[in-house]
């Protein structure tokens, strides 16, 4: 074999590629929080009365009630 004939791999910039790397994983943060935050606060109070609503409900229809150290 050559040594014109063996190829290198790609030279990689590893500062570059950690950048690229962190900007990946801020944007998919980004995304989370967008889609957390993201609503209007009408909407978020909607949510959020409907979940205490499910939780009163499923409470009510417990058998036997929860002590407070069987949480």
């Amino acid at each position: 074999m050559d040594k014109q004939e063996r190829t290198m791999g790609e030279v990689v910039n590893l500062r570059r590629a950690r950048k690229s790397r962190d900007r990946r994983e801020a944007e998919k943060k980004a995304q989370e929080h967008r889609a957390a935050f993201g609503r209007p606060r009408a909407e978020r109070d909607l949510t959020n009365a409907l979940l205490q609503k499910d939780a009163i409900k499923l409470e009510s229809h417990r058998r036997t009630p929860l002590a407070d150290n069987d949480k």
